[in-house]
Formats: C-alpha cells, structure tokens, sequence
C-alpha cells in the first residue's frame, strides 16, 4: 500500500496542570481503502495505549463529516471513510483535515493535522466536445483565436500541463501564463486561408495532463471559412478590473466591456459572449448584447476570492478578446461557531488560581478583520478566558472562590468577530462551587466608580457599597467606615460622608465640574467579630458637567466708549472674509460645542456666518442698493440641554475708503454714545476734583502737626527744668543690673528725608528705665555731676 507519512510534533506552553496542548501531522494520498493505516498515534505522541482507554479519548472534530477513526486497543488512526480529495478541497492546496483527540482526567487534547495528497485520478476534458468557428479568408497572419480551457479536477504535477494541436498546416498552438495559475490557450493562423481551396478545416486540441499514468482530454475544431471581413472587432482595454461584494443580488452588473470595429453593416455588427472559464465560476456570470457583464449565481468570498472572465467579441467572422478580473469583496456574513471541547460543572472552592475549567474551539469562516474572533466573558467573577492556541480557548479561575459570596455561576462566554458590524455567538456555561470555609467581609467590586452631577443638592444619595459576610449573626453585622484620607488637601469627609448600616454615599457639598472633576476614597467594611476582620474597596466619584455657564466672546470686543467696524470694500468677491467672531465656553464635551448664527439682517442679506467657525462671510456681490453701515448681531449659542448663548454686535462699514466710513459713522455714533460719555465725562470729574481736595487737606494738616511738634519738643530741651520724677509706667533697675548700656530712640520721619529726625538719648550711668509703650515719651537719666536732661541730635 502505498502510504507516504511525515510526523511533526511541536508542543505548546502548558497553561495550567491538567492542560496539555500537542501538535502531530501526518500525510496520506487520497482514495485509500476504508480501514487503511494512517499512523500510530499513541507511539507518536508518546502515550500508553492503556492511557488512551482510561482517558476515554476520542476524535473531536468541527465538521460533519469524520474520515479518520481511533482504534483506542492498538491506539492506531485508521481511514474510516474513503477520501476524494477533489471533493474536499477542490482547487485549494494543500488539502488537510483538522481534529483534536480528547482525554480526561487529567483533561488533555491533541491537535492532529492530515495531509491529504493529490493522485492523478481525473482526466483533463473541456466544456465542449465540439466548438465551431468562423475565420474570414482575409485573416492576416499572426491573427489569434481564443480556445476554451480545459479544466482537471488534480492539482500540482497531476493538474493540467499543456495542450497539443493537430494538424499544424494552417494553425499553430500559443498559451499565455494568467495571473490565476493557468494557461491561456490561442490558436494563432500561419498560413492565409483560402476558401476556394477549402472551404472547412478540421482539427483536434488535446489537453494532457502531468501525472503518472498520463492522463488527457480532446476537443474537436470546426473552422469554417469565410468570405473577407478584413477587421477585428477590438475591446476599448485588454484588460476590465472589477469588484463585488459577496452576496450581492442576482442581476448586479459587474462591469461593461466595449468593443468596436470598423466594418460596416453585417461585418461591423458585434456579438459578446464569454469563451471560457475555470468549473468553479461556470454559471456564474453572462454577458449581453451590451456587454453588461452581470451576476446570475450567488458567490461566497469564502469559496472563491476571485473570477477571471474571458470575453469574446465576434462580428460573425473575426473576433476579439478581452479579460475582465472580478475581486470578490469580504462581508461580514458568518458568525463565530463555538464548540466547546470539555467542561467541568462543579469546582471547589479552594481550587488553585489558573484551574481549568472550560475548553472550548472557536471558527469564524469569514475572512481577514471579519474572521478574527476574540472571546470575553462576563465582570466581576474569578474566571478569565485565556487563548490556547490559535482558535482555542480555556476558561480558568482567576481568583479564589467563594461558596459562601457565590455558590453558583452562570458565565456568559460571547465571542464576536471584527467585521463590521461585528457579529457575535454566545453561551452560557452554568458551573456550581463546592463548598470549603470562608469568613471574611468582601465587597461586591473590587473598585467602584460612581457619577453624580455638579451643582448637587448637599445630602444627596451618590450610590451604595455593599459588602458581605458569611459568618452568622454578630460576626456577620457590617459596618461602614469612611477611611481618612485628604482630597486636594481637605479631609474626603467635608466631600462625602458614608452610612455606617446601608453603606450609601451621600454628598456633603455641593460639587462644581470646573473646579474638581473626580476623586477617590477608600471605605472600609468591618464586622461585629472580636477581633473584627475588615476589607477595603477603592471608590472613584466622577463628576458630570452640566450646562451652567454661557458662551463667552472674546473677540470682537464690545466696548461703550468707541465704535468699532469692520469695513468691507464695495469690489469684495462672494465668500469674503469680512471678520471673526470668536467665543470660548468654560463648560466640557457638547455642552462646551459652539455654533454661530445671525439673529437678524439687512433685508438684502449680505452676509452670513460659518456654524461652526464663527466666520462671517460676504454671500453675494455688493451692490449701490447696499448701505455703508450695517450691524450684525451674532448669537453664539453652546449644545447644551437647555443651550445657553450669548450675542455680540458687528458693525460693518460697506465702503472703498475710511472718510466715506468716517462720514457716514459719525451721526451714528453720535446717536449711539453722546449722552453715556457726558455723563460719564461728568462723574469722573467730580471724582477727581473730591480726591484732590481731600489729599490736600490731609497734606497740610500733616505739615501744620509735625511743626507744632518740633516747636515744642525744642522748647522743652532748652527752658524746662530737670523734675526727678519717674513716670507711673517706668521701672527703675539698681545700677547693678544687666541693662547698663542701653540707649533710647525716639524718631520720626516724613516723605522728605532732609527733614527726617532721630533723637538719642545717651546710655544711664546708674539706672535704665523701660520705654513707655505710646512711643511717644523720651526716657530720663540721672546724671552724678548734673541733673540736667541730656538729648542728642543725629542728623
């Protein structure tokens, strides 16, 4: 028997312990006997015949029909059903079947690849026994004729290889490589035709192909002579490039194909026809007398990606040929199939992180984004789906388990494909915890996040923590506590305050977007137990904007004092820019998106502003009926719900130079600003009169004290008399103090320094007193030799 086999084992990254990913391929012709060997499987995948028994293997397989059997006694793969590789793959090489062999306890799974090789068991043959054709006695040589194809159902060295013609006293035999793989047969004229001499000529094309035995096909050739028709028709392009989605309605047309010739009457009459094509897009496509190439079979990008047409123009003696590619576009018309393998439907509780539990295989037949699949499960439970190999999944523990929190899961497996719109196929897996201790508080997330809407009403309820225990009774009573922490520098309780027995979240204060946008806190649940056991729950509050702030403009100013315009020359085109109007909201997202709009206009509208850029724009030409001044009032309004808004003037001088501006502007502003400035003008300057006097008066009155004051206080130093007499508020201090040295500074000082004074009193030989706490009294000293009062000027 002949058996050609190769044996490739490539093993992958183990994922978990009771989880063995293998690869194996083996290669076998096809059409052999029901029964035959294709190899052994447990020697090669290095297996005890016993464990495939105890492990209760078994071929898995996502198609129908199963060609390959496990023989488990001598753990051997056997053919089950006879394989015609034509039938399976078609034209598509290579040509392999694909399964996984399946144990348990522990759970493993074996990926196994066939190779199914090509025998040459079909004969070329074409589409027609018979063809006739009509050449013109005038046909130059060197003039081609397109053939039909045959077609063999092998592939490779077994497929089609060449073609022979025969006779060769006229015609001779030309083939042309195509972009699909195949030849493109021509029989090219050698020898002028003569009808005279004879009127038919009869040949046979032989297509052979390369296979051992030799294996071929024959068609027969009637050409008929005609009378001259001296021009070929001739396509407009050698070549028509076309595209189609798949699925897309019987009668769609392709393309259109033009040929013309330049004979008249009967000879210049064209006539389309498609000459040939590959089994596979056989009718599939027609041609009419338009050269509408259009659709009447359904194709699927899945079967075929591409179609070569091979069009005929024919004016009932000489023809023309053209090609026309058609490209099959993808769309996103099959969902992912989920097969699942193996699974468990009870698991402990104290089951090790990265356990098993699932495993499932997943195919999407579409094609590029539209066939990449990815595979989520529901939050928030301790199970992840983690990818295997390419197309197979494994659905694990993630966390430790608890009965107690969780004793039962309902997973909801969805896998969706990137197409768009993306398709998806779901499931749900139902999976029981069996039970082992736990005690602990736990929150229901491991992280919250929450969103409240500024310009809240303090004491507002945000959202609810909730945490559970599953010991009983005291041990079991949760309670709410709001973990110190600062935000911004404030203590997280002056923001929220947290229900010790519901554990709701109310706000304190009332929020504002603009100012803060989130922040987080922690809360901490603690039990009734002693020693009480805690957790804690990271919670995010995120702030939502509302629409409470107006649209500001920033340009043009408004101002009350001037008038500002801009000016537009009489010869501006449409479309000129004439000015910007330009605003800012302080607000986010849409409520911060600005449009623009006129809120009333010229009746001879001249103008317009952009939507969305504020620009204001000349609509039409200007004309003598436009007058010189105009004023636009823009209103910029924001997208918020309600929208708020705001509105700016423009003035807008429509004139050549700034005199013709200037003359028409003045009465206008006149009448817009006068009376406001006279009675501004007015109040300033009453203003500024009642600062100055006031600023007088206390200047002088300044003056007047300070030279009372030095009067006086030079009087007193020359004719008063020295009095021992020590004021109630002094203390005396026994020359045997520490304050000997001390000196005593009383100074003054005005604007103009040159009049600045500093007096000092020199240090006491027997006694220092303290300084009296007015600052306005100078301090005594008891001389031995003299009881007059010493005082020093430093300048």
């Amino acid at each position: 028997m002949y058996l050609t086999m190769k044996r490739q084992v490539l093993f992958i990254s183990v994922l978990c312990l009771s989880s063995v990913l293998g690869q194996i391929s083996y290669s076998i012709p096809e059409e052999m006997a029901k029964g035959s060997l294709v190899g052994n499987i447990a020697q090669d995948l290095g297996l005890d015949v016993k464990r495939l028994k105890s492990g209760k293997a078994r071929i898995f397989t996502k198609g129908s029909a199963e060609y390959i059997e496990l023989n488990k006694e001598k753990g051997v793969l056997l053919i089950k059903e006879r394989i015609d590789r034509e039938s399976l793959c078609g034209q598509s090489t290579p040509c392999a079947l694909h399964f996984q062999i399946i144990l348990e306890n522990p759970m493993e799974f074996y990926s196994i690849t066939i190779e199914i090789k090509d025998i040459n068991d079909n004969p070329p043959a074409f589409e027609k026994n018979d063809v006739e054709i009509k050449i013109s006695e005038s046909a130059a040589n060197g003039a081609t004729f397109i053939l039909d194809r045959a077609s063999d159902l092998d592939v490779g060295e077994n497929g089609l290889q060449t073609y022979i013609l025969k006779p060769t006293e006229n015609f001779a035999l030309k083939m042309h490589n195509q972009a699909d793989g195949t030849n493109n047969v021509e029989m090219v004229l050698q020898t002028p035709l003569d009808r005279e001499k004879n009127e038919q000529i009869s040949l046979v094309l032989t297509a052979i192909d390369g296979g051992e035995p030799q294996m071929s096909g024959t068609m027969q050739i009637l050409i008929t002579v005609l009378d001259a028709n001296d021009n070929a028709p001739v396509f407009t392009q050698s070549v028509y490039k076309a595209s189609i989605r798949e699925n897309a309605p019987l009668g769609t047309v392709v393309t259109r194909v033009t040929a013309t010739d330049a004979d008249h009457g009967s000879y210049g009459r064209i006539s389309y026809s498609i000459s040939s094509m590959m089994d596979y897009a056989r009718g599939i496509f027609e041609i009419n007398e338009n050269g509408d190439v259009s659709l009447v079979a359904n194709i699927d990008y899945e079967k075929a990606k591409h179609f070569q047409i091979n069009i005929r123009a024919s004016d009932g003696g000489l023809t023309g040929s053209c090609k026309v590619i058609v490209d099959v576009l993808d769309v996103n018309d099959n969902k992912p199939d989920i097969h699942i393998m193996s699974k468990s439907n009870v698991i402990s509780e104290d089951s090790k992180p990265n356990t098993v539990v699932t495993m499932i295989n997943i195919e999407d037949a579409d094609s590029g984004e539209n066939g990449e699949v990815k595979c989520n499960i529901n939050d928030d439970i301790p199970f992840v789906m983690k990818s295997t190999s390419n197309n197979f999944y494994s659905l694990v523990t993630d966390s430790d388990l608890d009965r107690e929190r969780v004793s039962e899961y309902n997973i909801s497996v969805t896998c969706s494909d990137e197409g768009v719109p993306s398709l998806s196929s779901s499931l749900i897996l139902n999976l029981k915890i069996s039970d082992v201790n736990d005690n602990a508080p736990v929150f229901e997330k491991a992280s919250y996040e929450a969103y409240i809407v500024e310009n809240n009403t303090p004491g507002l309820s945000i959202f609810t923590v909730k945490a559970r225990d599953t010991d009983w009774n005291q041990n079991a009573r949760v309670s709410y506590i709001l973990e110190d922490s600062s935000v911004n520098g404030v203590a997280v309780s002056s923001y929220v305050s947290v229900s010790a027995d519901s554990g709701v979240i109310h706000a304190v204060r009332t929020f504002d977007y603009e100012q803060i946008k989130d922040f987080q806190f922690c809360v901490k649940a603690q039990d009734g137990g002693s020693p009480p056991l805690s957790s804690n729950v990271t919670v995010k509050i995120l702030i939502q904007d509302q629409n409470d702030n107006a649209p500001q403009v920033l340009y043009p100013v408004q101002s009350g004092g001037s008038l500002v315009a801009e000016m537009v020359p009489r010869s501006a085109d449409v479309g000129y820019l004439v000015t910007k109007v330009v605003a800012v909201d302080v607000d986010s997202g849409q409520n911060a998106w600005l449009s623009y709009k006129l809120q009333k206009a010229p009746d001879r509208v001249l103008f317009e502003v952009g939507l969305q850029n504020g620009e204001i724009r000349t609509i039409r030409q200007v004309t003598d009926k436009d007058v010189v001044k105009q004023r636009l009032t823009v209103i910029v309004e924001d997208n918020g719900q309600p929208s708020r808004s705001a509105t700016v003037n423009v003035n807008v001088a429509v004139a050549d130079s700034f005199p013709d501006v200037l003359s028409e502007f003045t009465d206008y502003t006149q009448k817009e600003y006068n009376d406001n400035l006279t009675f501004y003008l007015v109040l300033a300057l009453a203003v500024v009169s009642f600062l100055f006097i006031t600023c007088l008066v206390v200047i002088i009155s300044v003056k007047i004290y300070r030279w009372r004051r030095e009067r006086l206080f030079c009087k007193s130093s020359g004719n008063l008399p020295v009095i021992p007499y020590y004021p109630p508020t002094y203390a005396d201090i026994s020359g045997t103090g520490t304050l000997k040295h001390v000196f005593n500074y009383d100074g003054y000082g005005t604007t103009d320094s040159r009049k600045s004074d500093m007096k000092c009193i020199r240090p006491f030989s027997q006694s220092t007193l303290s300084v009296d706490h007015s600052g306005m009294r100078t301090v005594p000293r008891q001389n031995p030799g003299s009881e007059d009062l010493i005082i020093e000027d430093i300048a």
